[in-house]
Formats: C-alpha cells, sequence, structure tokens
C-alpha cells in the first residue's frame, strides 16, 4: 500500500511539473513582453490547481466506488468527470490572469468572461485530464489484474491442498479398513445392508474425485456425499451414533467450498462421538437468517483445550480457505454451545 502510495505520488508530482515546464516554455518562448517573474507565478498556479484538482477527483472517485466498475461503464462517467474538472481549471487559470493583470496595472481592470477563450481554453485542458485519467486507470486495472491473480493461486493452492486432504482421509487405510470390515461383517448377517455400504463408499469416492476438482459446489451435492458418509460411519457406530439433519430448502443451491461441511462432521465424529463410551448426537444445520448462510455442525461432548489443539489442522485449514474464497465475508466459530454439545458454525454474507 505505501508502495502504491508513494509511486502515485511521484507520477503526480513529476507529471505536472513537468507539463508545467512545457508550457512555461512555450510561453515564454511565444510571447517575450510578459514578465518572468508573472510567468512563474502563473506556471506556479497551474502546477497546483493540476495537482489539486486531480487529487480531488481520485478522491471522487474513490469513494463513489468507480475502481471497481467494468471499463464500458466507466467511459461515459470519466469523460463527464473530466469535462467537469477541465472547465474548473479553466475558470481558475482565467481568474490567475485577471490577477496577474491587476497587479501589472495601475489601474483596476474589470473581469470580462469571454466564452470563446473560455472554451478553448478548457478543451485544451480536457486533453489532460483525459490523459491523466487514461494513465491512471490503466495502472489501477493492472494492478488489480496482478492482486486477482495472486489470489487466484492463492485459491487454487488451498483448494488442491484441501483436495488432497480429504482425498487422504476418505482413501487412508484406517478409513477403508474400518469401513471394509463393518461392511464384511454385515455380508452373512444382511447381505442386502453390505451391498447397500459397498454402494456408498463407491460412490462416496467417486463424489470426491469428481466435487474434489471444484473451486464451488451446491450445498445439495456436498450433503450427499455428507450423507453417504455418514451412512458409512452408523455401520462402525451403530446405536452410538445418532444424526439429526435440519436443512432449510430454500440454501439447497447456495455454492460452499467442497468437503468444508464434511470436514467438520469428521472432526465432530472423531474428536466428539469417538471420544464417548455411549456415543452420542450430530446435528447438521443449514438455514438462512436475513442476509447470512449458517451452516452448523453441532456434536455431543465437551471442547477441551487438549482437544482443540488436536483439530487445529482442520480448524485452520477451514478459516484459511474461508478468507480466501469469500475475502473477510465468511466467518468461522467453534465453541462449547451446551455443557455436553460442542458446535462449529459457518457464517457466509450473501453478495
Amino acid at each position: 500500500m505505501f508502495k502504491a502510495r508513494k509511486t502515485y505520488w511521484l507520477a503526480q508530482i513529476g507529471g505536472w511539473a513537468l507539463l508545467s515546464l512545457l508550457i512555461f516554455s512555450a510561453s515564454t518562448f511565444s510571447n517575450q513582453k510578459i514578465e518572468l517573474k508573472m510567468m512563474l507565478i502563473s506556471t506556479g498556479c497551474f502546477f497546483v490547481f493540476g495537482i489539486t484538482l486531480t487529487h480531488l477527483m481520485r478522491y471522487f472517485f474513490i469513494r463513489m466506488g468507480w475502481l471497481n466498475m467494468r471499463l464500458t461503464n466507466l467511459i461515459s462517467r470519466i469523460l463527464i468527470t473530466s469535462l467537469v474538472v477541465a472547465g474548473i481549471m479553466a475558470f481558475l487559470n482565467n481568474l490567475t490572469s485577471h490577477f496577474l493583470l491587476n497587479i501589472n496595472s495601475r489601474e483596476p481592470i474589470p473581469f470580462k468572461f469571454s466564452f470563446l477563450e473560455f472554451s478553448l481554453e478548457c478543451s485544451a485542458t480536457l486533453i489532460f485530464f483525459i490523459l491523466w485519467n487514461g494513465v491512471y486507470f490503466t495502472f489501477h486495472f493492472f494492478r488489480r489484474s496482478k492482486e486477482q491473480e495472486v489470489n487466484n493461486l492463492q485459491l487454487t493452492a488451498s483448494h488442491n491442498e484441501m483436495e488432497l486432504k480429504n482425498l487422504r482421509s476418505q482413501l487412508n487405510p484406517h478409513f477403508l479398513f474400518n469401513s471394509l470390515n463393518s461392511i464384511r461383517a454385515l455380508i452373512d448377517i444382511e447381505p442386502y445392508r453390505a451391498q447397500e455400504n459397498i454402494t456408498k463408499l463407491s460412490n462416496l469416492l467417486r463424489k470426491s474425485l469428481i466435487i474434489g476438482s471444484e473451486q464451488l459446489v451446491p450445498l445439495e451435492e456436498e450433503l450427499l456425499i455428507v450423507q453417504d458418509y455418514l451412512d458409512l460411519e452408523k455401520v462402525r457406530f451403530e446405536e452410538r451414533l445418532n444424526v439429526v439433519l435440519e436443512i432449510d430448502k430454500q440454501v439447497n443451491n447456495i455454492l460452499i467450498p467442497p468437503f468444508i461441511l464434511q470436514t467438520l462432521i469428521e472432526n465432530a465424529l472423531k474428536h466428539g462421538i469417538g471420544q464417548l463410551i455411549n456415543g452420542g448426537t450430530v446435528w447438521v444445520r443449514a438455514k438462512k437468517t436475513d442476509q447470512v448462510i449458517l451452516l452448523e455442525v453441532e456434536n455431543t461432548g465437551t471442547l477441551q483445550s487438549s482437544k482443540k489443539d488436536s483439530m487445529g489442522i482442520g480448524v485452520s485449514n477451514t478459516l484459511r480457505r474461508l478468507e480466501l474464497q469469500y475475502r473477510g465475508k465468511a466467518k468461522f466459530n467453534l465453541r462449547q454451545n451446551t455443557p455436553n454439545t460442542v458446535i462449529a458454525i459457518i457464517e457466509i454474507k450473501e453478495t
């Protein structure tokens, strides 16, 4: 930020100083009768007026949010603003010239407004302001494209990291061992249920490979993965695991980062239900309040400091992905909700 501000002021002072010097040289050469002192004052005023008006114009652009607009919507706005500022500049130059004439004259000279002279000077200064705006917005768009490129690279890196993490969590030998052993135990007792769980395991792995390549997926697709994952875990936990889904249908189509809900559920089972002899309940909620989307995963258990530290990787990864994806428009909170339950909450502001 400091480097950009320094560059801006160096360009401002250098650009207007060079332009003022050219105007001073041209005026001195074309009119030898004007005193050097008067020319220096006039040129100095032109320099100050130019820097002041362009800086105020830049401030106006920022306040109006024009820097975030597309070029097609900016062209007419920039031309109108440049014309207004050029008119102000021409008027100030006329006042300066009148003031200098009165200094050199023994008698007061009344101010006379010439529309023709004003129009000619306004047209000349208009070219300067259009060029200034062209340079300024070109630099701004170039810098914004560079920032967007860096953000995209960071988002892609985080996305790839999360994709690999989830593939490892789905394909790691421990998970597969537990799932296959649970299914194997069902083959003789409940062969039909064993077939169903093999299909769910296959669907879960296939969806992980497909959806894992996307940056955002509909909540409805994420819930399909969550449902298959929970069904497989129910085989292992049996009566120790109870699942309650509270999903508002109007948020089914909202886009969220893939596996971000599944990661919270995985933490709830590993650090919550899995640590309790009698098991417990996992509540999965999704709803919309005002302009905020709420995703909640609540589970039976307590948030002990040691367990919170052990979940640091999952929590920090979730925080990082939300920050990169939503740029301050999403929040994550993990806390003890009641004496017997822990809740993880993701809040996403609609744009």
